[in-house]
């Protein structure tokens, strides 16, 4: 999708849609100061006409100089502006010079010639040849060649003609840089009070910059900008944008802003000028399919999980999208997944997904027939979460499933070995403790037992040695 663009200054002249579709205009006004996934004031009032394309007729006023061409074609509007300098004390731009047909510069039917008449613009016309005889018809004059009358733009000495087909926009600068768009007409203008600069000529079926979704790579419609150089000093030139141009295919839409005021746009071809409105963004109104994976999601005991899931949503209010902050629903789709899948499995510990080891047998979210306990609780309750939350940015979640079914089993099969291997390292543990507590244990008891032992004979041989000690008294004289 492109960046939003400034337009250049000044006023237009805009026939607005040129191929509209059945879908309405919409306006809403965002809160100011209203930042990225913060709610907003949302008014669903849909208005008929749009307000920020529209902008005066630039031949609505009274413009000197300044002819448009109606029904008597470019011919027409040349004696009308010829006219126009008589009457105001000006030269007249329309030679008087009589053709003939035998010999001299040739002017087809269909033509006209220029001739520079120091430095002032003279025109030839009538069809036929003019010779270079008398010379006094050509003293201080020069012959310029011939021009089309159906040519798009002369530019000639100060007089300035455009013409523009159905599928064509012109872009002028006006002698005070107003810039106005001319579609489907032509005028033609001398410049006494300054030149009429032709920026551009547009042909709207045709943009050449096209608007892809970056993510689906799906055309979101074409878009042009024409840009305008002002000299800002004697060499010095600066370059601005002066209009952009959007052609949106039907089933898509583009949403304009001017300050803290969004506009829906519906799809059609558009060209805009006012120096406050800014293109928000393009988008599809039709069915979208993306996948995503997630971020590492830990569970209740710090375990990581990872999925990648597959979405099937439609954009049905855009402006919600726009008044959130969010520049695209992939976006919104993103942050709410990974927010509510963080909240699901962070109340899950470490136990309760180990018996889901059965979590291979299907991917697919509606299939209940063989899905694990999580999946069944994911569809019920994340999921669900999920849709009430895209619709508050106007998204419709239609579908959802879980494709990458390998990851989710090799991240069980770790899952399993690493419980595996904590249960077996926790029984090592309690056996070792066990041994060591009952060494513990045994060590005063042998103490105590030999304890014992000793004081059983030591009293006994105290008994004996007595009555040998007295017979030996008594025996010996």
């Amino acid at each position: 999708m492109p960046a939003a663009s400034s337009v250049g200054d000044g006023v237009t002249v805009v026939e607005g849609a040129t191929a509209g579709t059945g879908h309405a205009y919409a306006h809403v006004h965002a809160a100011s100061g209203s930042s990225r996934g913060k709610g907003v004031e949302f008014s669903s009032q849909a208005k008929i006409h749009t307000t920020f394309t529209k902008t005066p007729d630039y031949f609505a006023e009274g413009r000197p100089y300044v002819v448009p061409i109606g029904k008597k074609g470019v011919l027409g509007a040349l004696q009308e502006l010829n006219e126009h300098l008589l009457q105001t004390g000006h030269k007249k731009i329309i030679s008087d010079k009589v053709p003939t047909d035998w010999i001299g510069k040739e002017v087809a039917p269909g033509q006209i010639g220029l001739i520079n008449h120091g430095g002032l613009p003279k025109l030839l016309t009538k069809p036929g040849r003019y010779p270079g005889f008398p010379l006094r018809n050509w003293w201080a004059r020069s012959y310029e060649g011939v021009r089309g009358l159906s040519d798009g733009v002369i530019n000639f000495r100060g007089l300035t003609v455009v013409q523009v087909s159905q599928n064509q926009a012109a872009v002028i600068s006006d002698p005070q840089n107003k810039i106005f768009v001319l579609k489907n007409s032509g005028f033609v203008a001398y410049g006494i009070t300054g030149s009429y600069d032709v920026l551009a000529i547009v042909d709207q079926t045709h943009l050449p910059h096209v608007v892809k979704d970056h993510v689906t790579g799906a055309i979101l419609g074409r878009s042009l900008e024409v840009w305008m150089s002002t000299t800002t000093a004697p060499s010095s030139t600066k370059d601005c944008v002066a209009a952009l141009f959007l052609d949106i295919p039907a089933n898509n839409c583009a949403i304009l802003q001017s300050g803290n005021d969004l506009e829906l746009l519906p799809a059609g071809q558009y060209c805009i000028t006012h120096p406050n409105v800014t293109l928000r963004g393009l988008y599809t109104l039709g069915e979208n399919q993306f996948e995503m994976s997630t971020k590492n999601i830990f569970t209740l005991d710090k375990v990581p999980v990872r999925l990648k899931l597959y979405f099937k949503w439609q954009l049905d209010e855009p402006l919600k999208l726009a008044t959130h902050g969010y520049e695209t629903p992939y976006d919104v789709l993103q942050d709410n997944t990974q927010s509510i899948l963080t909240q699901f499995f962070a109340r899950l510990d470490y136990g309760s997904m180990i018996e889901q080891h059965s979590l291979v047998g299907s991917d697919n979210i509606e299939n209940t027939e063989g899905s694990s306990q999580i999946l069944d609780t994911l569809r019920t309750h994340a999921m669900d979460h999920l849709h009430a939350a895209a619709l508050e940015y106007g998204i419709t979640l239609k579908s959802l499933a879980v494709i990458d079914k390998g990851e989710i089993a090799g991240t069980m099969d770790k899952l399993t070995k690493r419980a595996l291997q904590s249960q077996v390292e926790a029984a090592n543990v309690d056996r070792d403790n066990s041994n060591k507590v009952k060494q513990e244990k045994g060590v005063p008891s042998v103490a105590l037992m030999k304890a014992k032992a000793h004081s059983i004979r030591v009293p006994h041989r105290e008994k004996q040695t007595k009555p040998i000690a007295r017979f030996l008294s008594l025996a010996l004289p």
